[in-house]
């Protein structure tokens, strides 16, 4: 008679969080920053039929970095949330508050019970009036919630991120500093593939505050290709990314040499980077 396998839950539990870690970091990380008329969501995503971001309610968005099937589940179990809530009670009634203790509870659920947990990491963004009444929540693999103020990152390269936003980040910034701040924040990135400053390799949209109802609106096309002008110098897209209002020093991406700017210190030319690699299907 063979006697069972027994593991610890203390180790079972370190074991799905490690899993789920490795997931997310195989994947690109977004960012998600406020700005003077509204919110900003930026993520490097060339595909246009699957979508890191997206709208949930009239003022609400959703955002999320890791395994698409599975956070694309998470995505549309919290609009038929926020449509019956808004159905049975009021519109006011849905709240991005409501709806990332909602989806805390749902992960938290799964990675408690399931053998495989969910290998995402999302935030829920609210749109307010003012700028100091907007809400971001970030809700991680294991049903954890952080109540976010200014910016913040996602993805298994979030600390590098952040380092970088805290920097780059200003209170009532306009939108194209915005987007500067958050493609610096991504450029910082160290998973071995090179950012793409250009509108066909980035998802972009904002929540606008000044609009009553659908406030959600994806930037693309020749919108995004002015801000990236303002935001980044067309001559630094390829080597790395100037800071807003600094000196024109580039971001040094993964796997590259130190790239410079418009404008290289004598004596140190700029680096060659590698052609871009792409995440690994089905992470994204």
């Amino acid at each position: 008679m063979t006697m069972p396998f027994y593991v610890s839950p203390e180790q079972a539990m370190k074991d799905k969080a490690d899993y789920a870690r490795k997931g997310i970091a195989r994947g690109r990380s977004g960012v998600v920053i406020q700005y003077d008329a509204g919110i900003l969501f930026v993520a490097p995503n060339p595909s246009r039929a699957l979508h890191k971001i997206s709208e949930i309610y009239d003022r609400i968005a959703f955002a999320a970095v890791g395994r698409y099937n599975e956070y694309e589940i998470l995505r549309k179990a919290g609009v038929r949330y926020a449509d019956m809530t808004g159905f049975q009670y009021d519109r006011q009634d849905v709240t991005a508050r409501g709806l990332a203790n909602w989806y805390a509870q749902t992960l938290g659920t799964i990675f408690t019970d399931s053998p495989k947990p969910f290998e995402v990491e999302i935030v829920v963004a609210e749109v307010a009036e003012v700028l100091a009444e907007d809400q971001i929540y970030r809700i991680t693999f294991d049903g954890s919630v952080n109540d976010e103020h200014g910016y913040v990152a996602m993805g298994g390269q979030a600390e590098k991120i952040t380092t970088v936003l805290k920097d780059q980040y200003a209170e009532g910034a306009t939108l194209s500093r915005a987007l500067a701040a958050a493609i610096a924040g991504l450029a910082a990135q160290a998973n071995g593939d090179r950012i793409e400053i250009q509108a066909s390799q980035l998802e972009v949209a904002v929540l606008d505050r000044s609009k009553v109802h659908r406030t959600f609106r994806r930037l693309t096309g020749s919108r995004l290709e002015t801000l990236l002008t303002e935001a980044v110098p067309a001559g630094t897209r390829q080597q790395g990314v100037s800071q807003p209002g600094g000196a024109g020093k580039a971001k040094k991406t993964a796997g590259t040499e130190a790239a410079q700017a418009s404008q290289p210190p004598a004596g140190e030319p700029a680096g060659q980077e590698p052609a871009d690699g792409g995440d690994d299907a089905p992470a994204s």
